[in-house]
């Protein structure tokens, strides 16, 4: 298999870097809709420009579009596909499954990527995307080598090889949503997995003021040559926040590894630490439990040596690696840092360079003997922003016979032109001679473009102007790079009916438990549906035809787990399977409603990012558009789960009695269970709607009583 590598670009500077130093497809971002509302992204002619650009090079460009959409942005969703579709983009990323069908439908020559968003973390969700006419799945950072290995499914396979790590499944994680109204879902993620928290068991400290979800970076070099011997069709890298010098730095790295360069390793990360170093991990990807940097959540840098001594004005500094003028540094331990502008020796010169002992100016009163990080090396990024312009191998063919028009031809792998000059005429003084044709023809200076191999045909005894040749050569690359980076498409588009669906909508009460005691007390009570997520309890009361099991989230295999009557978390094929839906699915809009209960789920599980108004519009917006009413599932009371995290990350036992502190004092419940963490929201969600609908009720520790007086409250 011939792998992709596939790097980010925040801006136009980061796509230069990328294009320049080996990429073969760069995915980047509009000004919406991009899952990075904070990076610069590109708008709509940066990204013309870009599309002309990376083809010119013959690298592909996919633009994300994988932010889940709501009803009035729809409009506008289209508008932009269809304007990335009509110039000439290679590939959408999409999120939201609304969206994917629609998409499908209108455009169904558009090539659509499933984003790691969309949570591909099942061969069920991975057929389902395939079935639906997806090109491609950006396969969730959870799985492993050896699952991905298992994925048997003819569609294309994108993995992350390096960058920042999520700490909670992607498209998984309301943590940040639920405590500061900023979705990641949405592109505005604030970055909740990277503040300190303490861990309470039975309400006392077992853990205080650390990191406890911030993830080390990504970084599969050591066992990359495991990867090339894979069924991953692209390798992916995380970056579109990060600098171009990072963008440069890590396409040339995995670059040489795909092209089985030799390089030393352990040299080149040692670069890589002073760009952007939070600690490495193998991640999930080969198994690895060592992906939490509990400690910090930033850059650290290179260890460079040790402070051993310090005055007001002066840090002395022993060294065990070079450091130069103008590098920054960060004292690990008192987390303060500077550039050093001025560099000593110990007789107080000023030195450009050294890997000995050094004096710099206590500009930040430092007080104690630290550590040394280097955290920006300057010749380094000069070294990087001096990359080589990428250069495309042609062939040329000249031809000049008496009495017909000079003809110069270029040739790539692909494409082909031919540019005419004047008559040819005979000498008469002084002939041209082939080496001079040559010489003209392959200056090729700044072009994009480099000769391999040149063949020239000529008559004895012609005269050609040095500047005729000039002028024809100019022409004839002009038109190898408009033909190269021509982008237009012909928009191939199509209608989208509607039928009306026979579903069956209602008005009552679900609740979901988990133990015993609450089952009992809601079947008491006559719920309709319960949830139940412990199997064994399941199975105890199954004949009952209330009780669901809520199968565990994110498996690998889902379809040979499901029992008589089943809540589901993730996408699948739903049809003729009596299956009921999460609000993990996030639902959004009317288009994820209408194409769910097309494809056979008994309910709709109303996103909870969604506002009041909103999950009103949704219900009203449906029954206009499509002219029947859906039976819409709302949670009503509970405790959101912000998180779902692969692995005991945090060491708990199976008991309900964990709870993450925030320095705001908020307590989020968080428990262990089949081998995930679970991590919930701080505060119940009690929201009641005036309009009919399915009310959820979600219960964690509460008793009888409070289940009763819950109830009556919703009832």
């Amino acid at each position: 298999m011939v792998h992709e590598l596939l790097s980010p670009a925040g801006d136009i500077n980061c796509l230069y870097q990328a294009i320049n130093n080996g990429a073969d497809a760069i995915y980047l971002g509009l000004k919406s809709f991009g899952a990075r509302a904070y990076s610069k992204n590109f708008d709509n002619e940066e990204i013309i420009e870009a599309i002309k650009i990376s083809h010119l090079y013959g690298v592909k460009i996919y633009v994300t579009m994988n932010t889940l959409v709501k009803d009035n942005e729809v409009d506008e969703f289209l508008k932009q596909v269809e304007f990335l579709y009509s110039n000439g983009v290679d590939a959408i990323l999409m999120q939201d499954y609304g969206m994917i069908n629609l998409v499908r439908r209108i455009y169904p020559n558009l090539e659509i990527h499933a984003s790691t968003q969309a949570n591909n973390s099942s061969i069920d969700t991975i057929r389902m995307f395939y079935n639906l006419g997806v090109k491609r799945v950006v396969l969730s950072r959870e799985l492993s080598k050896e699952e991905i290995e298992k994925i048997d499914i003819p569609i294309e396979l994108e993995v992350f090889i390096h960058g920042a790590l999520c700490i909670s499944y992607s498209g998984n994680c309301l943590m940040s949503s639920m405590i500061g109204s900023r979705s990641g879902n949405r592109g505005e993620c604030a970055g909740s997995c990277r503040l300190k928290y303490d861990l309470l068991k039975d309400g006392k400290v077992i853990s205080k003021d650390k990191y406890l979800l911030s993830t080390k970076e990504l970084n599969t070099s050591y066992n990359f040559d495991k990867l090339l011997n894979s069924n991953i069709k692209s390798f992916k890298i995380e970056g579109r926040m990060k600098s171009p010098e990072y963008v440069g730095f890590i396409t040339r790295f995995y670059r040489k590894l795909i092209d089985g360069e030799k390089i030393n390793l352990e040299e080149e990360l040692n670069k890589l630490r002073t760009i952007y170093n939070r600690k490495f991990t193998e991640g999930h990807l080969f198994n690895s439990k060592d992906i939490l940097n509990i400690d910090t959540p930033n850059h650290i840098g290179l260890e460079i040596g040790k402070v051993i001594n310090i005055t007001k004005s002066k840090i002395k500094i022993k060294l065990n690696r070079e450091l130069n003028q103008f590098d920054g540094i960060r004292f690990l331990e008192s987390s303060k840092g500077l550039i050093v502008n001025y560099l000593y020796d110990d007789k107080n010169n000023l030195i450009s360079s050294s890997n000995n002992i050094v004096y710099i100016d206590n500009k930040i009163g430092l007080t104690t003997k630290d550590r040394v990080f280097k955290t920006l090396d300057k010749k380094l990024v000069e070294d990087i922003e001096k990359y080589n312009l990428k250069k495309i191998g042609i062939n040329m063919y000249f031809k000049a016979h008496i009495n017909n028009k000079i003809k110069v031809i270029l040739e790539d792998n692909c494409n082909k032109v031919e540019v005419e000059g004047n008559t040819v005429q005979i000498a008469r003084n002084y002939p041209i001679k082939k080496e001079d044709i040559e010489k003209q023809l392959i200056k090729l200076g700044n072009t994009p473009f480099i000769c391999n191999d040149i063949k020239i045909d000529i008559s004895n005894n012609i005269f050609i102007p040095i500047k005729e040749l000039n002028e024809l050569r100019r022409k004839a690359v002009s038109e190898l790079i408009e033909k190269r980076s021509y982008s237009k498409k012909e928009v191939v588009k199509k209608n989208v009916t509607f039928k009306e669906l026979n579903v069956c909508s209602g008005n009552y009460l679900v609740c979901s438990i988990r133990n015993e005691e609450q089952l009992k007390t809601c079947l008491e009570l006559g719920i309709k549906r319960i949830y139940v997520n412990d199997l064994d309890l399941y199975k105890k009361y199954s004949d009952n035809e209330s009780i669901y099991y809520m199968l565990n989230r994110n498996m690998f295999s889902i379809e040979d787990k499901l029992l008589k009557r089943n809540i589901i978390s993730e996408y699948l094929d739903f049809s003729n399977k009596n299956l009921i839906g999460n609000y993990t699915l996030n639902v959004y809009n009317i288009y994820t409603t209408y194409y769910l209960l097309e494809n056979g789920l008994l309910n709709i599980p109303v996103s909870v990012e969604l506002n009041s108004n909103e999950v009103v519009n949704l219900y009203n917006n449906f029954i206009e558009k499509f002219k029947f009413i859906p039976p819409l599932e709302v949670l009503s009371y509970g405790r959101v789960e912000n998180m779902i995290i692969k692995g005991n990350i945090l060491s708990l036992d199976s008991n309900y009695n964990y709870d993450l502190l925030d320095k705001r004092k908020r307590c989020f419940k968080a428990y262990y269970s089949n081998g995930l963490t679970h991590i919930l929201n701080y505060e119940k969600k009690e929201e009641l709607y005036n309009f009919d609908y399915i009310k959820r009720l979600d219960f964690y520790d509460e008793k009888k009583e409070d289940i009763i007086n819950i109830v009556k409250e919703f009832t």
